[in-house]
């Protein structure tokens, strides 16, 4: 193939996606001359599962990219048609944000938003190669032997990476929704520069025509009334009215749907060996539900719009890779699916990724420097997971252009953080996928308060502008003062107060107590406090709702910041880069073998390794204390 000399840049994006929008976004805003290379402009953003966002974690990550200058969250809020709040009845620590949005209307934002940055130039075309001199990524290579030379290559190819779809006995080359796939890079990653690459796999369920639907035997799930927002920028006046939302639809799967499933089983690709890539534990197939959950008599099915004028609605639930007739056959089972008609099959995706224990914390990869990736390429599912790496990704290609420290989250600053450090720690046998659970921390890491932990660090790295920064100073300082205020201001026990407390079964005041105090009672409320303890000032909801979790929650979060300390501690302890593992007496076979791989770079983090054992660190902790640390070539 001929080559060519196409043009040199600071930072090059290999993927137009979720993690590639906001990588070549925070790369461009921190003023590197970036380039974003997709295999089709049309399709960036585009949102080939679910038209959602948001949710369990997943909704924390979106507020955390913006308050560190990022642009999902804007995005979202411009393209929404329903935004609810769930698990309202639960702690701060659990409550989720979650968006449908028109899927159409977002890509076509994302597109705009990225064709208008300043420092970015976009580029149809697809990658194969890297230019790759003395371990350090040179530039790429395309098809049509176009050399784009670059400072730092982000890779963010996502389930395009030899992607093959799977419907029933059918299986083809394809990324997703029957888009092109992207065949040689990541075979190159492996057989050139020995990556170690493996199959994943995911999968869609069926679309439908709405028309086709029968809603009266469903039950409707409407969007809320009070205005909320991913973007600490938007304003309540921008929320859609109530009317104005689009509703989703729920109804079931039945014994019926499940026989149906149980007697093609034989013709399931899942298991019959056609599926070779691992797919998610947490987001099975419905023939997956079905096998595994032999007791139960039915599964939800969530009936999504996929935009305000598309006629697709998607059947969250049903996610399948059965032969066509099947899905046709089992979704008529369904009320109110009866007469559906398919617009889009379901099916199975399987796709290349690079195993993340061969990352760094800054997603750049030990083998080859200034060579980052993001997103599912790591191994991770969703659209939030992508975005939140890719942003972590283009500000470590950046910062270390400009010669920088890098920048790292911890798992006490942002589920963002507790991500990575699985991923590179621990690695991912499987789609992974962000979970409350899987944050140790989690009472600080809240949907409420992510201006509060990285607005500062978005505004030192150059993404986070002068009118957030501003924005967040001003409620940060509202903040402060409201707490100051009804920590001082003592309530007396008048008639009105103790009439209100026995209203809401709340216990009778024997003295004058703290409106901090009073409001510490879980049956009271903000509001209710500031009947008897009123303010001159017009703070916004979110400062009320931020003073009300921090007095009601005063003694869990400083037992969590208590626990932070500790980690801090380990953190501190660092490891150094070439140590020579096997020369540390006593250390378990698994462990060693274990740390060898990972080769972490704290005492923390070599503590979250699989396989390393509380002996471990222990034996580990007296080496390093001993100062006769071997190294390596030594």
């Amino acid at each position: 193939m001929q080559t060519y000399q196409a043009g040199t840049y600071d930072v090059i994006v290999v993927g137009g996606g979720h993690a590639g929008s906001e990588a070549s976004l925070a790369a461009a805003r921190m003023g590197m001359n970036t380039l974003l290379v997709t295999l089709n402009i049309d399709m960036i953003a585009f949102m080939p599962c679910n038209p959602s966002v948001g949710g369990p974690a997943k909704g924390v990550v979106v507020r955390e990219i913006d308050a560190l200058g990022g642009e999902m969250g804007r995005n979202v809020d411009k393209t929404y048609i329903q935004m609810r709040m769930l698990n309202t009845g639960k702690g701060p620590a659990v409550r989720a944000l979650r968006a449908q949005t028109d899927k159409d209307d977002y890509a076509k934002e994302m597109r705009k938003t990225l064709e208008k940055q300043e420092n970015l130039t976009i580029k149809q075309a697809t990658v194969e190669d890297l230019m790759i001199e003395d371990n350090q990524v040179k530039g790429v290579i395309t098809q049509t032997g176009a050399i784009y030379q670059a400072k730092a290559v982000i890779l963010t190819t996502g389930t395009a990476a030899r992607g093959e779809i799977i419907i029933g006995d059918l299986k083809y080359s394809s990324g997703p929704n029957n888009s092109q796939a992207a065949e040689r890079l990541t075979a190159n990653l492996a057989d050139k520069y020995d990556f170690d690459i493996t199959r994943f796999k995911t999968g869609t369920p069926p679309r439908i025509d709405k028309a086709s639907i029968d809603y009266s035997k469903t039950e409707i799930q409407p969007g809320d009334k009070d205005p909320h927002h991913f973007s600490f920028m938007s304003s309540d006046q921008d929320y859609l009215d109530y009317d104005q939302q689009v509703p989703c639809y729920l109804t079931y799967t039945n014994e019926e749907t499940h026989r149906i499933i149980r007697d093609n089983l034989e013709r399931a690709p899942m298991f019959t060996g056609i599926v070779e890539g691992v797919g998610a534990r947490y987001c099975p197939s419905i023939e997956d539900k079905v096998v595994r959950f032999a007791d139960k008599p039915k599964h939800q099915i969530f009936l999504e719009p996929e935009g305000r004028d598309n006629e697709e609605i998607y059947v969250q639930g049903l996610s399948t890779s059965l032969p066509e007739d099947v899905q046709v056959a089992m979704l008529q089972t369904v009320a109110g699916l009866e007469q559906a008609r398919i617009m889009r099959d379901g099916y199975a995706i399987e796709y290349d990724v690079v195993r993340p224990h061969q990352l760094k914390a800054t997603l750049e990869t030990k083998a080859v420097a200034n060579l980052y990736t993001a997103g599912q390429t790591n191994g991770t599912s969703g659209y939030e997971e992508a975005a939140g790496q890719g942003l972590v990704a283009g500000i470590n290609a950046a910062l270390k252009i400009q010669g920088r420290e890098p920048f790292i989250l911890g798992r006490d600053e942002a589920y963002i953080g507790v991500m990575i450090d699985d991923l590179v720690t621990k690695g991912t046998t499987e789609p992974y996928r962000l979970l409350t659970s899987r944050a140790e921390y989690r009472l600080l890491l809240r949907h409420d308060n992510a201006d509060l932990r990285l607005t500062e660090k978005g505004y030192q790295l150059g993404l986070v502008t002068d009118d957030q920064y501003q924005s967040y100073l001003a409620n940060k300082k509202a903040v402060e003062a409201e707490i100051e205020r009804l920590t001082a201001t003592r309530l007396k026990p008048s008639s009105d107060l103790q009439d209100y407390l026995a209203d809401h079964h709340s216990a009778q005041l024997k003295d004058g107590i703290l409106a901090a105090d009073l409001l510490k009672r879980p049956e009271l409320s903000i509001q209710d406090i500031l009947k008897f303890a009123p303010t001159t000032e017009n703070y916004p909801r979110q400062v009320y709702e931020q003073v009300e979790i921090q007095i009601k929650y005063a003694g869990y979060i400083k037992k969590a910041e208590q626990n932070v300390d500790r980690l801090h501690r380990m953190e501190a302890k660092q490891i150094p880069e070439d140590i020579d593992w096997d020369a540390i007496e006593s250390l378990a076979t698994e462990a060693r073998e274990r740390l060898k791989e990972i080769n972490p770079r704290t005492l923390a983090q070599a503590s979250r390794v699989s396989g390393v054992n509380p002996a471990d660190i222990s034996v580990l902790m007296v080496y390093l204390k001993s100062g006769r640390v071997k190294r390596l070539n030594q």
